[in-house]
Order: C-alpha cells, then sequence, then structure tokens
C-alpha cells in the first residue's frame, strides 16, 4: 500500500466526517409500489426510480469518493479489494491511466458492459449503480463477459476472481466469476439495471453475443431463466451489506435515485422468485412455557421475522401441522399470531391436569406472500395446564 501524503490524510479526514451512514429511504418513496408483485411491482419500481439526476463520465473520479472509498481513503474494488498481495489502491493518486498488470491502478468499470446498451448511450454510461471503480487490469480480463460461475477457470485474479467456461446449464460460454463477498451487490445492481431500464431493455440482446446470452428480449421477466435462477441464488447467499446500504445513499445523493433491491431485498423474491417474502433465518430460541404462558427470546438472522404463529394441541407434539406457505392461519384457540419483539404468548381455557404441546414458526409477509420457517429443529415445548 503506498504511504499518505498530506493531501490523501485530508481526503480521509473529510471522508470521515461526511461517510454516509446506513439509512432507510424517505416516508413514501415506495408507496406505489406497495402490494404488488411480478411484472406490476417491477413496473412500479421503474417509474419509482427512472428520471435520475445526470453527470458526466470524467465527474465519475470524483464522485468514487463518496461511494466506493473507505475511511482510510483506499478505494472499495469489488474485482480486487483485499487481494493476496496486501495491494489496496488509494482514492485519486492510484486512478488509472495505463497499466501493465494486476494492482497497477483502478480504473471505471460498468459491470453491465457499454457494448450491451449500444455503445457510451446515456442515461447507462454514467448511471453509478452501474459503474464501480475496479482494479484495471482485472477490468480488462473481465471484459465484456457476462457474470457467471466458472468450472475451470482460464484467468484467476489475486483475490480468487475468475474467467473461464460457464458452469452452470442454460450457456456454455466464457463468463466472470467475482468473489462470493461481492456476489450479491453484483446481482442487485443487475436487476436494477433491467428495472430502470425497463423501457429500453428489450432490444439490449441485438447489440451483442454475450447480452442475447443472459436476457430474453422481454420487458418482464427480463433474463433468461437460467440467469434468473443464478441471481436470485446470489442475491440470497450474499444479502445486503453495511458497503451497500452506504454506497445506495451516496448515491441517492448525487442521481436522486436509489437501487430499490437494497432497500427492500425481498423485492427480488416478489418479481422473479415464488412471490412469498424471505423466510426467516433462524428459529426462536429458549421457547419455554410458564403455567399457560409462553415465551422466548426473538429470532436473529439477516431476516427478522415479522411475526410468530404458535400452535397448541393436546394430543402430541406430532399432530401440530406445519403451517403451509402462502396461506395464513388465523388467531383461535388453538393458534396465536404474535408480533415480532413481543416474546409472549398466553393460552387460557386450558383443562387443569392436562399436558399441552407447542410449536412456534417464524414467518415474514402476510395473506398469499406469508413464508413460514418449517425446516431445521422448530422450538417445542410441552407443559401441564394448572
Amino acid at each position: 500500500m503506498r504511504n499518505f501524503t498530506f493531501g490523501a490524510l485530508f481526503l480521509s479526514s473529510f471522508l470521515f466526517l461526511f461517510q454516509p451512514a446506513a439509512a432507510q429511504p424517505p416516508a413514501g418513496y415506495y408507496e406505489t409500489a406497495s402490494g404488488l408483485s411480478g411484472a406490476a411491482l417491477k413496473t412500479a419500481l421503474h417509474n419509482i426510480i427512472k428520471g435520475h439526476n445526470q453527470g458526466s463520465y470524467d465527474a465519475i473520479w470524483g464522485k468514487f469518493l463518496f461511494t466506493d472509498t473507505d475511511t482510510d481513503n483506499t478505494i472499495l474494488d469489488i474485482y480486487s479489494d483485499g487481494n493476496s498481495t496486501g495491494n489496496f489502491f488509494t482514492y485519486s493518486e492510484d486512478q488509472c491511466g495505463s497499466y501493465q498488470g494486476e494492482a497497477d491502478c483502478y480504473n471505471r468499470e460498468h459491470t453491465w458492459p457499454r457494448s450491451w446498451v449500444g455503445g457510451d448511450v446515456a442515461p447507462m454510461f454514467t448511471d453509478l449503480f452501474n459503474v464501480y471503480p475496479t482494479d484495471g487490469y482485472v477490468n480488462g480480463m473481465r471484459s465484456n463477459y457476462p457474470y457467471g460461475e466458472v468450472g475451470s477457470p482460464t484467468y484467476t485474479s489475486l483475490n480468487g476472481s475468475m474467467r473461464g467456461p460457464n458452469a452452470i446449464a442454460g450457456y456454455s460460454g466464457t463468463v466472470f466469476e467475482p468473489i462470493d463477498a461481492y456476489k450479491g451487490d453484483l446481482a442487485r445492481s443487475y436487476l436494477y439495471m433491467v428495472t430502470r431500464y425497463e423501457n429500453l431493455v428489450a432490444g439490449w440482446p441485438s447489440n451483442s453475443s454475450e447480452v442475447a446470452a443472459i436476457l430474453d428480449g422481454t420487458t418482464f421477466p427480463a433474463f433468461e431463466e437460467w440467469y434468473i435462477e443464478l441471481l436470485l441464488q446470489w442475491h440470497n447467499d450474499d444479502p445486503v451489506s453495511l458497503k451497500e446500504q452506504n454506497r445506495n445513499e451516496a448515491i441517492y445523493g448525487i442521481q436522486g435515485n436509489r437501487n430499490p433491491f437494497i432497500d427492500h431485498p425481498e423485492y427480488v423474491n416478489q418479481i422473479w422468485g415464488s412471490g412469498l417474502a424471505e423466510e426467516p433465518q433462524y428459529h426462536v430460541t429458549d421457547f419455554s412455557a410458564h403455567t399457560i404462558t409462553l415465551q422466548w427470546a426473538d429470532a436473529t438472522g439477516t431476516y427478522l421475522p415479522d411475526a410468530y404463529l404458535v400452535r397448541m394441541s393436546a394430543e402430541s407434539f406430532e399432530a401440530i401441522e406445519a403451517p403451509v406457505d402462502g396461506t395464513p392461519v388465523s388467531t383461535d384457540a388453538w393458534n396465536q399470531n404474535i408480533a415480532y419483539g413481543k416474546q409472549k404468548a398466553v393460552f387460557g381455557g386450558l383443562t387443569p391436569g392436562q399436558v399441552y404441546y407447542f410449536k412456534i414458526y417464524s414467518y415474514k409477509g402476510s395473506g398469499s406472500t406469508i413464508d413460514y420457517k418449517t425446516d431445521g429443529t422448530v422450538p417445542q415445548t410441552s407443559i401441564q395446564a394448572n
């Protein structure tokens, strides 16, 4: 890593003072998307985020200070950040120019290549949700190949990014695979692109064979089936990070629009998935009974529950049926829906001396989008009523 100059230290201090904190979208920003799914939700999001403020291509260098620079003045490079040599790029002083090999300098990478949209076409050309700082040499190795998963790499970068034949059924051409830590970031960038430019995406497959491999020539779903599955997997396996939230907020301050799939990761599944909400990651812990009062510690994880379904039986644990995704269970004498954070359920009208059995299921969503966590070991407890 290069030594900091006085100017670099000043910029680092400036960035520390103004580094955006993870924030929520303005109240009502997604109001017109409420209750929608599938193509209708995608179009509603398009109408919300279209028409952003456009800047010049040269100005992107300076904008990286706020979107992709860490507090120590180093560039957050999605292609070689944290590589095995310990080389990290310093904002401004390591900007490309020319390069001879990896770790020489960073440049401006269009994750959705310019050739895919017909050249240096506005506003895609300067859209910061599409343009990232990356190692210049690795950027060149990526070329215009689509992202995918490589079986036998022909090139591997210092941090493990790879280029080679696609290992996923549906396409056998050359692809570029980033490391796992950035797969979700890039998946959400691609989902943004086909949403923000919904009015243009159907015409893009004619621009190159590479983009034709992942797009199906429609406005919705826009992607080929094999690519939808890949993006959903990357999105779910690499959830939204604080880095993404900060970048989203910084770009909103510059462009005036947001990436809805960072603010609302559940939109991805509601548009391209099964339509169910994201299943909570874990069950509750410390599930136990006190007379006829049940209590627990709330579930944790990336996808926190909206609520819990507590089910009771007077026969056995086996007699308690698991709820079905998409089919809500109403509260009655044998079932209670308890909001996240309450951590207590009380069942009354029980027969003294009778043993009762309970199971608790975390869930997200409501109505037809409700998604219960039924896999793994479902917490259960029993108690004799007093």
